[in-house]
């Protein structure tokens, strides 16, 4: 979704997991994390895919939108689990030379495994975001709300006509 937004509005897509995810999962420590999620929003627009908690305080006092993907847990599994299961069977590359661990991510109670996290995560996250919404420092953060793949769609077509026209 947002590498095609960015494509819509002809602006950088910076993908937050590149940057954080080194060779062999590295880790990018937070405070280089930070410098370099800083120096790529130095540009007047973009358009950011991800969110760390750590990285908020650099992003949301720059940011004028905010798109929040509130899917249910149903429609998240679902395409975490036929992500996850596609690119551990074609082996796909992600960032900096790296591959998901098929195995490690279909055992779910395993740190390792993004669709454990994100199963563990899921309503903890809703509650999160619901209560950074109302904070006074993000009242100048346009946000968008979708609950659903279709309204996503519906608002990003809409967006490109306007823009093509």
């Amino acid at each position: 979704m947002a590498k095609g937004l960015s494509e819509v509005l002809g602006t950088p897509h910076i993908e937050l997991d590149a940057i954080r995810h080194g060779p062999n999962w590295t880790e990018t420590p937070d405070d280089i994390f930070r410098e370099k999620i800083a120096e790529a929003t130095q540009v007047d627009r973009w358009v950011v895919d991800g969110n760390y908690s750590v990285a908020r305080d650099v992003l949301w006092p720059k940011a004028t939108t905010l798109i929040y993907l509130d899917y249910s847990v149903g429609i998240v599994m679902r395409r975490l689990i036929a992500r996850t299961l596609r690119r551990g069977i074609t082996r796909e590359e992600l960032w900096n030379g790296n591959k998901e661990n098929l195995l490690d991510n279909l055992k779910i109670f395993s740190n390792e495994s993004v669709i454990g996290y994100s199963l563990k995560n899921h309503w903890r996250r809703r509650r999160t975001f619901t209560r950074l919404f109302e904070q006074p420092e993000y009242a100048h953060i346009q946000k968008l709300r979708f609950q659903s793949p279709r309204a996503t769609n519906e608002w990003l077509d809409g967006l490109a006509s306007k823009n093509s026209g």
